[in-house]
C-alpha cells in the first residue's frame, strides 16, 4: 500500500480512490496550479483534505456560503482535526482578533471572497506559510463574479500577495468559458485540468409543460403525495416555498421551506434534519443545495425554468450520490420564460442606474441603490468607463436572455435532454441508460416500483443482518 493509500484508509477511512482522486491529488502535491472538475458526490473536498497532510503550511479554502463553509469545519472536526477555522460574519471582532494573532496554528482556514479583501486579515494570511489555497465551487467566479458578488474577481488582487503558492479550483459544472474564467481570475500558470463525464446516468430527466399556475401546483401536489421523497422542490420566490410547505405539511409531508431571508441558525437546523431524514422534502429557492452531503435524494422538481443551464445541473447534481435511480423534473409554462428573466435580471443595474452612479460619483454624492445593485457598480466604477460599464452590462444581459431560452429550447423540442445537456459542457452522450430522459419514452412508475423495490430489499437484509447476529 502507497502512503496516498495509508493516509487516505487511516485519516478518512476509505481503502481506494475514486476516479480521478489520485491524479489530482498528486499533481497538487507537485505543487501545480490544478482545475478540477467532478460531479456531485465524486468527493471533492478529499482532493484539498487529503494533500493537507503531506505538506508543510496551512490551506487557505475560499469558499461562497456561511453554510457551506461551517459544514466543511465540522466534518474536519468530526474526522479529529482540530486545527480548523473558518474566519468569517459568524465571529465577533474580538474572536476574529484572537485568530489573526494566532493564524499559524490552524492547517485549514475557510473563508470568503469578501474577507480576502480585508486588509487586517490579507496582513496576517502573508505572515504565515501557505500549502495551497483551494477555490471551492469555483464555477462561482464566472457565475456570481461579474454580476453579484464581484469580490470574486477581486481574489486574483489578494493572490498577488502570496507568490507563488498553488491553487486548487474545484468544482462539478463548467463549460470552456468558465474554465478560462476561471484559470485568469486565479492567475494559474498551465494548470492541470482534470474533467470528468458530468453524465449522471442514475438521474433520469423529466420535461413537463403545462397549461397555467394551478395546473402545475396541482401536478406537484400530486408527484410528491404520491411518490417517495427524499426530494427537493426548487421554486423561484421565498413566499411560494412557504406556500408549498404548508400545503404540503397539511397533505401529510414532512417538510420544511428554506431560503435566503431565513436567520442563519434555522437554516443549519432545517440542513441537518433533512440530512438526519428527519425531513422529507424541502422547499427552496436557490439557496438550497451546496454543502448538502445526503445520497439519498430520490427527486429533485423544478417548477420553473432555471436562470441558466449550469446552476440546473448543480441543483438537479444533488439527487443520487449513492448512485441508485433518481428524477430531475422540470414543470414549466411558456411564460415561465419571461419570469426567468425576470429573475436573473432583478438586482441587474439599468442604464439609467449606472450613469446617475457615474454621475454622483464625480459630485461626491452617494446614490440609494438596492445592496446587490450597489455592489456591483461600486466594483465596476473603479475598472471601467461608464459607456463601458453600460456596455458591459448589456452584453450580459443579452447572453442571460439566450440562456434561458436555451434552456427553453432544450425542453421543447424533441432532442433527447441528457444528450442536449452534455453537448452545452462539450460532451458527447456515449451511452444511453435505460430510464434516460421523458423525450427517450420515461416509464415514471418503473423507476419509483425499483425504489420501492430496494428498500424491500433493505428491509430484508437488515432482518437477515439481525437474526444472523442472534444466531451466531
Amino acid at each position: 500500500m502507497d502512503k496516498l493509500t495509508e493516509v487516505l484508509h487511516s485519516k478518512f477511512g476509505y481503502t481506494s480512490f475514486r476516479e480521478g482522486q489520485k491524479e489530482v491529488i498528486e499533481q497538487v502535491l507537485a505543487r501545480q496550479d490544478v482545475v478540477a472538475i467532478l460531479p456531485t458526490g465524486m468527493g471533492k473536498s478529499l482532493l484539498y483534505q487529503l494533500p493537507a497532510y503531506f505538506m508543510d503550511g496551512t490551506v487557505i479554502v475560499i469558499s461562497p456560503l456561511l453554510s457551506l463553509m461551517q459544514d466543511q469545519v465540522e466534518q474536519l472536526k468530526m474526522m479529529g482535526e482540530k486545527r480548523v477555522i473558518a474566519i468569517n460574519s459568524f465571529l465577533s471582532y474580538d474572536q476574529k482578533e484572537i485568530v489573526l494573532r494566532d493564524l499559524a496554528v490552524y492547517k485549514f482556514i475557510f473563508t470568503s471572497p469578501e474577507m480576502l479583501q480585508n486588509e487586517r486579515f490579507n496582513k496576517a494570511l502573508s505572515a504565515i506559510p501557505i500549502a495551497y489555497i483551494v477555490a471551492d465551487e469555483a464555477h462561482c467566479i464566472s457565475q456570481w463574479g461579474f454580476d453579484f458578488r464581484p469580490d470574486y474577481l477581486r481574489i486574483s488582487k489578494s493572490l498577488k500577495n502570496v507568490k507563488d503558492v498553488p491553487v486548487l479550483a474545484l468544482t462539478a459544472t463548467a463549460t470552456k468559458n468558465v474554465v478560462e474564467d476561471i484559470k485568469s481570475t486565479l492567475l494559474m500558470k498551465s494548470p492541470y485540468e482534470y474533467i470528468h463525464s458530468l453524465d449522471r446516468t442514475s438521474i433520469a430527466y423529466e420535461a413537463r409543460e403545462v397549461d397555467n399556475q394551478q395546473e402545475k401546483i396541482t401536478w406537484i401536489f400530486g408527484r410528491i403525495t404520491s411518490t417517495r421523497g427524499p426530494g427537493i422542490l426548487y421554486t423561484q420566490s421565498r413566499k411560494k416555498t412557504e406556500f408549498y410547505a404548508e400545503e404540503l405539511r397539511n397533505r401529510g409531508i414532512r417538510v420544511a421551506f428554506y431560503h435566503a431571508k431565513m436567520d442563519q441558525d434555522d437554516r443549519i437546523l432545517i440542513q441537518q434534519q433533512f440530512q438526519q431524514g428527519q425531513l422529507d422534502w424541502i422547499c427552496a429557492t436557490n439557496a438550497f443545495g451546496m454543502g448538502i452531503h445526503k445520497g439519498d435524494i430520490r427527486q429533485v422538481i423544478h417548477d420553473h425554468i432555471p436562470t441558466s443551464i449550469a446552476s440546473y445541473m448543480q441543483e438537479v447534481g444533488r439527487a443520487a450520490r449513492d448512485g441508485k435511480q433518481s428524477i430531475a423534473s422540470i414543470i414549466y409554462t411558456n411564460s415561465d420564460v419571461e419570469q426567468a428573466f425576470y429573475v436573473a435580471m432583478q438586482d441587474f443595474p439599468g442604464e439609467p442606474d449606472i450613469r446617475l452612479t457615474y454621475q454622483h460619483q464625480l459630485e461626491g454624492i452617494e446614490l440609494q441603490l438596492p445592496e446587490t445593485t450597489a455592489r456591483i457598480l461600486n466594483y465596476w466604477k473603479e475598472e471601467l468607463t461608464e459607456q463601458e460599464t453600460i456596455h458591459l452590462f448589456q452584453n450580459i444581459k443579452q447572453k442571460k436572455w439566450v440562456e434561458i431560452q436555451s434552456l427553453y429550447t432544450m425542453l421543447q423540442n424533441e432532442v433527447c435532454v441528457r444528450e442536449q445537456l452534455l453537448h452545452y459542457f462539450d460532451e458527447q452522450l456515449l451511452e444511453r441508460p435505460v430510464h434516460c430522459c421523458s423525450k427517450c419514452g420515461l416509464h415514471i412508475q418503473d423507476i419509483f416500483q425499483m425504489d420501492k423495490e430496494q428498500k424491500i430489499e433493505k428491509i430484508e437484509l437488515n432482518w437477515k443482518n439481525r437474526l444472523n447476529r442472534l444466531l451466531h
